[in-house]
C-alpha cells in the first residue's frame, strides 16, 4: 500500500481516532460517558450532522489543540495508570496534542469523504493490533474527547453538535474496530504480549544498535511481511511504568528471533541542526540499560508497509535516510537470500558519516556477491577519516537529479519499485522528484517515522 498517507491529510484525518487510541488501554474500565453514541453499528451521520461538523471547522482550527491538551490532561489525571501505554515522550513535547488537534480540524474539513480514509486507517490499524487495542477502549476515548470538547468551547458546543461528533466519532470507530478484528485474526494465535530474551546486542553504528530476541517460550516464531514492525515494551526507570513503542524488524524472516535496529535518540534531531527534542525514553533504555539476557515484551508482527512480492523479477530501488535503513535491510535481505534472486537492486542510503552509518559493512558484501546490486552511499558531513570512494560515493543529502534515470534509477522499466524510508522532510522530496520523474503513486511505498506515522523512538 502506498505510504504516501503518512505524510498526507488522510492519516491525520485517520488519526481522529488512532492517534489518541494507538497508545490505549491495558486496563479495560467501563465509566459512563458524556453523550453516548451506539457502540457498534452506529447509524450513517445525518445531512444535519454532516454540516455541523463542518460548520465546526473554524472553532477547531482556533481551539483544537486546547481541546486536545485538556483531553490527554482529564484522561491521565482520571486514570494514571494509563501512563504506562501513552508515548510519554510526545506527551512532554506536546506532539500527540498538536497531532490530534490537526486531525480534528482535518476530520472535520473532509467530513463528506469517508472513503478517503481507508488507507489511513489501514495504517493506524495495524499500530493498534499491534498494541491489542480493544473494543471497549474506543468508549472511554469516546468519552474523553466529547467531554473536553464540551470543557473548551463551552455554550458554543451545543447538545446538536455534541451529538454529532459522537456520531462522526463512532461512524470511523467501527471501520476501526472492524478491521482490527481482522487483523487479530490473522495473527495465528498470537493476541498478547509475550515474553523474549535480548539474545544479542550488537552495536551497528555510533547510533543504532541491534538486539536479538528470542521468544522465552522457544516456540517457532510466525514468518512477517518484509518491511513490518514490532511494538517492544519494557520498563523504564525514570518514569517508574513501562512503555512500549514500534520498531521495523530489520532482517529476513526467522523462526528462532526477530531483530529490531534501535537508534538512541538522545534528543538532538541530526536533520534539522540546533534543533531539540525530546529524548527517547525506550531508545535510551535499550541502549544504555537492557542487556543481554534481558527480557523485554513483544507483540506479533504488524504494519502495512512491506515488500510487495518476494517472487518479482523487476528491478527495485530502496531509498533510506538515517535509520529509515531498517525495514530496507529486512526487505533486501529477504530478496538476497532467495536462490532465485534475479532483481536489479539499486540500495541508496544517506547519513551524516559513515560512523553514523548502520549496517555498511553487511551492504558492501552484498554488493560483491551480486552483480545485479548496486549500492550508493551519500554522506551530507564526511569525517576526516571518510575515503571517498570507499565509505562514500557520493558528497551531500540524497539527490535523485544527481543519479542516472535508466542506470541508476530504472526508470526505463515502467514496473521498477521504490521503497523510500527516513525523516518526514525526506520522503516529501524523494516522493516529490520521482514523481517529477513520472513515476506513478502506485509504484511509491514509504514508511514514515515519527509522530506523523510509526512512533519508533
Amino acid at each position: 500500500m502506498d505510504r504516501r498517507v503518512a505524510i498526507a491529510s488522510q492519516v491525520v484525518i485517520a488519526a481522529l481516532v488512532g492517534y489518541f487510541i494507538y497508545r490505549t488501554f491495558n486496563a479495560r474500565k467501563q465509566q459512563p460517558y458524556l453523550k453516548e453514541a451506539a457502540p457498534s453499528s452506529a447509524a450513517p451521520l445525518t445531512p444535519k450532522q454532516i454540516e455541523l461538523i463542518k460548520a465546526t471547522v473554524p472553532i477547531l482550527q482556533e481551539h483544537g489543540t486546547a481541546i486536545t491538551t485538556t483531553f490527554y490532561r482529564n484522561m491521565l489525571t482520571e486514570h494514571p495508570e494509563l501512563n504506562n501505554v501513552f508515548n510519554t515522550a510526545n506527551q512532554v513535547n506536546g506532539h500527540q496534542a498538536r497531532a490530534l488537534a490537526g486531525a480534528l480540524f482535518a476530520y472535520a474539513s473532509n467530513i463528506n469523504d469517508l472513503g478517503a480514509l481507508s488507507p489511513a486507517v489501514e495504517l493506524i490499524c495495524n499500530k493498534h493490533a499491534s498494541l491489542y487495542i480493544q473494543p471497549d477502549d474506543y468508549k472511554i476515548v469516546g468519552k474523553y474527547l466529547l467531554e473536553a470538547m464540551k470543557e473548551v468551547l463551552g455554550d458554543a458546543c451545543t447538545d446538536d453538535i455534541l451529538d454529532a461528533w459522537a456520531a462522526a466519532y463512532w461512524a470511523l470507530a467501527d471501520i476501526m474496530i472492524a478491521r482490527e478484528g481482522t487483523l487479530y485474526k490473522e495473527s495465528q494465535g498470537w493476541t498478547t504480549w509475550r515474553q523474549f530474551r535480548v539474545a544479542r546486542k550488537v552495536r551497528e553504528s555510533d547510533e543504532i544498535t541491534s538486539f536479538y530476541l528470542r521468544p522465552v517460550d522457544g516456540k517457532p516464531l510466525p514468518s512477517y511481511k518484509p518491511g513490518q514492525y514490532i511494538s517492544v515494551r519494557v520498563d523504564v526507570p525514570r518514569l517508574k511504568y513501562p512503555q512500549a513503542r514500534q520498531y521495523s524488524l530489520s532482517d529476513a524472516p526467522r523462526s528462532d528471533y526477530y531483530r529490531i535496529s534501535v537508534k538512541k535518540e538522545s534528543g538532538l534531531d541530526p536533520w534539522g541542526p540546533g534543533a531539540k527534542r525530546h529524548p527517547g525514553y525506550v531508545s535510551n533504555v535499550l541502549h544504555d540499560i537492557t542487556k543481554e539476557g534481558d527480557l523485554v515484551e513483544v507483540s506479533h508482527p504488524c504494519g502495512d508497509f512491506f515488500l510487495s512480492s518476494t517472487e518479482a523479477s523487476h528491478p527495485i530501488v530502496l531509498l533510506s535516510a538515517g535509520v529509515g535503513v531498517t525495514p530496507l535491510m529486512s526487505i533486501l535481505n529477504t530478496i538476497t537470500d532467495s536462490p532465485s534472486n534475479q532483481r536489479k537492486i539499486h540500495f541508496i542510503h544517506g547519513s551524516r558519516s559513515s560512523q553514523a552509518r548502520a549496517f555498511k559493512d553487511h551492504v558492501q558484501a552484498l554488493e560483491k556477491r551480486f552483480p545485479n546490486m548496486q549500492v550508493t552511499f551519500f554522506t551530507s558531513t564526511p569525517s576526516d577519516q571518510d575515503q571517498p570512494g570507499v565509505d562514500y560515493h557520493r558528497r551531500g543529502r540524497i539527490d535523485l537529479q544527481n543519479l542516472d534515470h535508466s542506470a541508476d534509477l530504472h526508470l526505463d522499466d515502467p514496473r521498477t519499485e521504490f521503497y523510500i524510508c527516513g525523516p518526514q522532510s525526506f520522503m516529501t522530496q524523494m516522493e516529490g522528484s520521482l514523481k517529477a520523474r513520472g513515476v506513478g503513486g502506485d509504484r511509491i511505498k514509504m514508511e514514515l517515522f515519527g509522530t506523523s506515522g510509526v512512533p519508533h523512538n
